[in-house]
Order: structure tokens, then C-alpha cells, then sequence
């Protein structure tokens, strides 16, 4: 029986997903959380040990002690737990992306230089360190888009159209990357905003050779000055040619970081000028989106990273026209969340799959650029893409989200 460690995070959505899979595929599992093993009595899966996952010189001797059997490869569940996993993975001799490769595609502004240095396409940028460097910012030109370096879900991500927008971004970005404790001291990327439709690609390395698993459409405009993701509708409407154009850049870019293995989730722009890489992070797609690829590979995103980590058959590129949807439930407004009503009509809304409300009344949440989370997901399948699409939007609709706002100081 294959036995892998796996990073699971506090706030991990798809903790339940990779513990579901496992136990579908005979995996043994040895959780390692990022919270105090005593308050997870409820997972289905206590953690043997509980290590700060942002302090990898802390967590890696941790982990080597409490560890009593061997393991046959390490896994973290999302992007919290990607640079200690590397390095665990060098620690204990394990096959898989070196830590220097998942830090490169895990920086934006790294990533960004890594583009410039192979040739893809990549906008104008520069390295915002403090308040001085404004001016090598202003030289770029407006749009522009100022970027926290290493956060997610649009974390810390804002269009700005003139210079006192720059000024208040810049000084947004810094309290909301501070916030986040993770490269507080660091400089924000600041680059050219890229015009055009976005879209996602996920896929799979095996040996370093790339197999695309899905293409997303994402049909809502993402102009700014947010960019609060919501739609995920896969197969892409997309040229064939713009596609496989696409999926040669992605391949590149992995190839050049040194990522060879597991899943990956790349974004990006396309317009006149072609394929624009936005970013690829070393995991499936975010969140419970990964539940969608069940509809079109049989299998979520989730058992096909247990499946690439223990070496077993991975799913054939999807043959029939099955179209699929998922909606991340955006946030309206920052504040207490008290409830979601709506939820027995929208579940009603044909094509509709399921559900899953996964914040908590009485919790705090926050729209981008300073939210982290999403209210929930609805899912959908349908005979087009077309019809996935219209399905999560008509139960979107149906749904009614209360969130107190919360009193001025």
C-alpha cells in the first residue's frame, strides 16, 4: 500500500477531497497540519504532527522526528504548504519539483523575470521596493497592476488607471501582504495590465511532458480594478490552435522553472498578440473546483494527484462532450456573513450538481483585494459549455447572501 505524507492547511477546502480519495484508492495517509492536532478531532484523519508550515526551518526537523515509517512522497494540499513539501521531499530523498522550481513559479515577480529570460510573452514590469521606487513605476504607463508577490485567489491584485491610484495600491498592498505574514518586507510587482479574455489550464507532468487535463473558459470580464474570479467553465470555447498554443507555453514555462511533476494550474490572458501567462502555480485548481473534473475525466482533481504521487494510471484525455461548470460564490460585501438563503431553488435549476456552502455564519468575510476566501461553490453539468454556464448563473441568481457590515472604529 502506497504511503504519502500530505500538508493539510487549516483552512484547506479540499482536505475532505484528498482523505475521500485516498481512502478510494488504498493510500495510507500521515497528515501533517498546520494547526494544533487537538482541535481536529473531526477531520477523519488526525495529524501526527502539527508544524508551522511558513517556517520550513522550523517544520522540516519536526517532521523528521515524528516521522517513524517511511513515506513514498510528500504532498501538500495547496499552496500553503507547497515550499515545505519541496523541501521535505529533498530532506528524505523523494522524487518530485525541486524547492527552487516551486519558488519560482510560486513568486510572481520571479516568474515574471523567468518569462522576460526565456522569451514568452510577458508585459512590462519592475520590482516596487518602497516609496521612492514609485517613479520606475510610473515609467511603465497606465493601466497598470500591482501585485503582492506571493499570494492567492487575487489576493493583494489591483488595477490602477493614474498615479494617486498607484500611490493608494501600493500602500493597500503592502498592509494587505503584511497582513498575510508572508513577505511583508518584500517589494511589490507592479506591471502593464494585460488586455483580453482570461482563461485556466490544468494539467499533469509526468517525466516533465505535459497533459492537459481541462481548458477553462472564465466568461466574466476581469478588468479590474479586482479581480475576483467566478466561473470555470470547461471544454474551452477557444480555438483549437489558441489551445495547443496555450499549452505549449505552459510547457515551456515549467520546463524552464524545472517543475517536472504532479499537477499544475497555469492562468492566462489571450488576445491579439496571443497566449499571455499570467501565472502557474505547482497544484490542481483551487478551492473545490477540482470536484468539476469529475464530470469530464471521472476522477477529481484531487485523486489525480494521489494517482500521479503513487504511481497509478492517470485518466484518459476526455473523449466525449460532456461540458461542466463551477462557480466560486463571490463575496458581495466585507462584513459578518449571517447566511445564504436560496439554496433549495437554485439546487433546482436544471444542470445544477451540487452545492457547497463552505463559509460559516458569524464568520468574517471580504471581497478581493483583501479576501481569501470564497462563500462557496456551485457546480453544474450539461451537454455545452454554453448550458454549464447558464445553469451556474441562474442559481447564483437564486440566491440571496446577508452580510452585516461591520461598524466604523
Amino acid at each position: 500500500m502506497p504511503r504519502l505524507l500530505l500538508l493539510l492547511p487549516a483552512a484547506g477546502y479540499a482536505n475532505q477531497d484528498f482523505i475521500a480519495a485516498a481512502r478510494r484508492l488504498n493510500i495510507e495517509l500521515v497528515a501533517c497540519a498546520d494547526y494544533c492536532h487537538r482541535l481536529a478531532p473531526g477531520w477523519g484523519l488526525p495529524p501526527l504532527m502539527s508544524v508551522p508550515f511558513d517556517q520550513p526551518d522550523v517544520a522540516v526537523p519536526q517532521v523528521l522526528r515524528a516521522l517513524t515509517q517511511a513515506v513514498d512522497a510528500v504532498l501538500a494540499v495547496d499552496d500553503h504548504g507547497a515550499a515545505l513539501a519541496a523541501q521535505l521531499r529533498v530532506a528524505l530523498q523523494l522524487p518530485g519539483n525541486p524547492p527552487e522550481a516551486v519558488a519560482t513559479l510560486t513568486d510572481k515577480l520571479r516568474f515574471r523575470r523567468q518569462q522576460q529570460t526565456i522569451g514568452l510573452p510577458c508585459p512590462a514590469f519592475v520590482e516596487v521596493g518602497d516609496e521612492d521606487d514609485v517613479g520606475t513605476a510610473l515609467a511603465l504607463g497606465f493601466p497598470l497592476v500591482v501585485k503582492a508577490r506571493r499570494l492567492n485567489a487575487s489576493r493583494g491584485v489591483i488595477r490602477v488607471d493614474d498615479a494617486d491610484q498607484l500611490r493608494r495600491a501600493l500602500g493597500q498592498v503592502r498592509r494587505i501582504q503584511a497582513r498575510a505574514q508572508r513577505d511583508a518586507d518584500a517589494g511589490l510587482l507592479v506591471e502593464r495590465f494585460i488586455p483580453g479574455a482570461e482563461v485556466a489550464l490544468d494539467g499533469v507532468l509526468v517525466h516533465g511532458v505535459l497533459q492537459v487535463l481541462a481548458v477553462f473558459d472564465k466568461p466574466d470580464p476581469l478588468d479590474g480594478p479586482y479581480f475576483e474570479e467566478t466561473l470555470f467553465i470547461t471544454p474551452s470555447r477557444l480555438p483549437a490552435a489558441t489551445q495547443a498554443e496555450l499549452a505549449a507555453a505552459v510547457q515551456r514555462a515549467c520546463a524552464a522553472s524545472g517543475v517536472a511533476e504532479g499537477m499544475i494550474h497555469a492562468e492566462a490572458r489571450i488576445n491579439d498578440a496571443g497566449v499571455w501567462l499570467l501565472e502557474i502555480a505547482p497544484r490542481g485548481i483551487g478551492g473545490l473546483c477540482g470536484r468539476v473534473l469529475d464530470a469530464t475525466l471521472g476522477m477529481t482533481s484531487a485523486e489525480i494527484v494521489l494517482r500521479h504521487a503513487a504511481g497509478l494510471p492517470l485518466p484518459a484525455p476526455p473523449a466525449g462532450k460532456a461540458a461542466a461548470g463551477v462557480m466560486m460564490i463571490p463575496v458581495p460585501a466585507s462584513g459578518i456573513l449571517q447566511g445564504v438563503d436560496g439554496l433549495d431553488a437554485a439546487r433546482d435549476v436544471p444542470h445544477v450538481s451540487g452545492i457547497e456552502i463552505t463559509a460559516q455564519a458569524g464568520q468574517l468575510v471580504a471581497p478581493p483585494p483583501a479576501g481569501a476566501s470564497y462563500l462557496g461553490f456551485i457546480f453544474s453539468r450539461a451537454g455545452t459549455p454554453q448550458a454549464a454556464e447558464r445553469a451556474l448563473r441562474a442559481a447564483h441568481a437564486a440566491l440571496t447572501v446577508r452580510v452585516q457590515p461591520l461598524l466604523a472604529p
